[in-house]
């Protein structure tokens, strides 16, 4: 069975988000991104509340591939200190064949 990984990233803006996502397919580094521009992070910046609008975006891939993946979202990233979170997808069993594609993509 194919292990999956997600990758949790936020942005400043959906161009940009869809800018890198493109990136990754092409590097083969991701199969998929979901990006959701709608939203506002509150979060304690250099000690104050600060709040912006961000747009979330979900990076599919191998497991194998993860590491390199979260390398690149760094470099192509605008942020001094960008969310980059790695998840594993523990569910990857009752979905095989999404899986086999993903690696499949991903070349991992």
């Amino acid at each position: 069975m194919a292990e999956l990984q997600l990758i949790y990233t936020t942005w400043p803006d959906a161009a940009l988000a869809e800018n890198a996502a493109h990136t990754l397919l092409e590097e083969r580094l991701i199969a998929c991104a979901n990006i959701f521009p709608a939203g506002r992070s509150v979060f304690r910046w250099e000690g104050e509340v600060q709040a912006e609008a961000e747009t979330v975006m979900i990076l599919k891939t191998g497991a194998g591939r993860a590491s390199a993946v979260r390398d690149r979202v760094s470099a192509l990233h605008p942020y001094d200190t960008p969310a980059i979170v790695g998840i594993p997808a523990l569910d990857g069993a009752t979905c095989a064949n999404f899986a086999a594609w993903v690696v499949a993509e991903t070349r991992g």
